[in-house]
């Protein structure tokens, strides 16, 4: 049987984070027909997600000599558990304010999801294996069929069900968790490397791989990040696309983009760096033509497309990052979730405050008397520019990353 009940288990996790990280974009509209929150306030339950995770990526960049980190891997979907009960007893407990309650099941959740992002790659890394490289990417593969799963299951629920049964939702998804739990009982781990004191960590600062690696994945989770938490949004008030069709069309297809990139990377791939550089082109033409397109489908498709274009950005920096620091163990990890959050938290962030300001301003007005849309629309669109911008960086910043690497390949390194 050798590790097989811990892939499972770590296979699982990476489902949950799935949900943890798609579950409250899919409710957004839901949120503010029900409650009245602000688009503003939608996009800081983002901000959370990934802020809270960025937290725990740096306590482990620094101190994961002080962690049992077996018995942290094994904690991780206790606490998924734990997150997704408060944030779906919201309406109960806290029926006076809500969003107090989503935030506080958001906070819990999200600190689980700093954990597997942290333990699970080198946990996955750690089992012998003739690809390991393909492996990782098979374990983000994973992730990205997990979104595509809780995509359909909400859609679906949402379609059947009254939107004020949405509670029901994290209920559901709680059994995930629980069956990584029930895998990682009794299941021994594989020896994970962490630096032996903090002057250990330390010495991998001086070295600008290390920050170029951490820029480059924190494009390439702002560039996949903002179109996952607000395509939805985006397709349904923007676009005008009916929210069940831009959902399984749109969210759904951006998500089974997503793991088809990483599930041939798994099977055929090779030349990473190369890879990267295509899709970071790519991305920044599918954010182009959603932004800009008047042709509903065609904007769905920029949409679901930026999935395939994306999917390989944060496992391939992972990659680039572990061959570079062959001994950082769990360090380099953590350094690299840190980077990731944080793109993936200021990109879907950004969007909110642009699509609130524009949406209130007078150049709204005109553009959308002139192009026969609602200011809000104009604000989504505006909002949607930030996945431009960014993508257009990474283009640069992966280019220098493919170069380095032909060129270390002529010297023969």
């Amino acid at each position: 049987m050798g590790f097989r009940r811990v892939k499972l288990a770590c296979y699982s996790v990476n489902v949950s984070m799935a949900v943890v990280g798609n579950l409250s974009p899919v409710l957004f509209l839901t949120f503010r027909s029900l409650y009245g929150i602000s688009y503003s306030l939608l996009g800081l339950l983002v901000l959370i997600n990934f802020v809270t995770q960025l937290g725990i990526d740096l306590i482990f960049s620094f101190f994961s000599h002080k962690f049992n980190i077996p018995l942290a891997v094994k904690m991780t979907p206790f606490l998924t558990v734990i997150g997704l009960g408060i944030y779906a007893l919201a309406p109960f407990v806290f029926s006076n304010n809500i969003y107090i309650g989503l935030v506080i099941g958001t906070i819990i959740f999200s600190a689980a999801s700093g954990f597997s992002e942290v333990l699970i790659s080198p946990v996955i890394a750690a089992i012998p294996s003739e690809n390991p490289e393909r492996d990782m990417s098979k374990l983000h593969s994973i992730y990205a069929w997990g979104v595509v799963a809780v995509i359909l299951v909400s859609t679906l629920f949402l379609l059947v069900f009254p939107k004020e049964y949405w509670w029901v939702l994290p209920i559901i998804f709680m059994s995930i968790p629980i069956f990584s739990i029930s895998m990682f009982m009794g299941s021994k781990l594989p020896s994970l490397e962490t630096p032996e004191k903090l002057s250990g960590t330390l010495k991998f600062f001086k070295s600008k791989w290390l920050w170029i690696s951490v820029f480059a994945i924190f494009l390439g989770g702002a560039a996949e990040c903002t179109m996952a938490q607000w395509s939805s949004s985006f397709i349904e008030n923007a676009l005008g696309i009916p929210k069940i069709w831009g959902d399984v069309f749109g969210v759904a297809l951006f998500a089974l983009a997503l793991g088809l990139g990483r599930t041939l990377y798994a099977k055929k791939g090779k030349n990473i760096e190369k890879v990267l550089f295509i899709g970071a082109i790519g991305s920044t033409a599918c954010y182009l033509i959603a932004t800009i397109s008047g042709i509903p489908i065609l904007g769905l498709l920029a949409c679901a497309f930026t999935g395939f274009c994306v999917s390989m950005m944060w496992p391939g920096c992972l990659v680039i990052a572990s061959e570079k620091f062959p001994s950082a163990g769990v360090f380099i990890y953590a350094m690299m979730a840190a980077g990731g959050d944080l793109g993936a938290s200021f990109g879907p962030q950004l969007v909110g405050v642009v699509t609130d300001e524009v949406s209130k301003s007078d150049l709204a007005l005109k553009l959308g008397e002139r192009l026969s849309l609602s200011t809000e629309q104009v604000g989504m669109k505006a909002g949607m520019l930030v996945g431009v911008i960014l993508s257009t960086i990474a283009i640069f910043v992966y280019l220098y990353i493919y170069r380095s690497k032909k060129k270390e390949q002529k010297k023969g390194i």
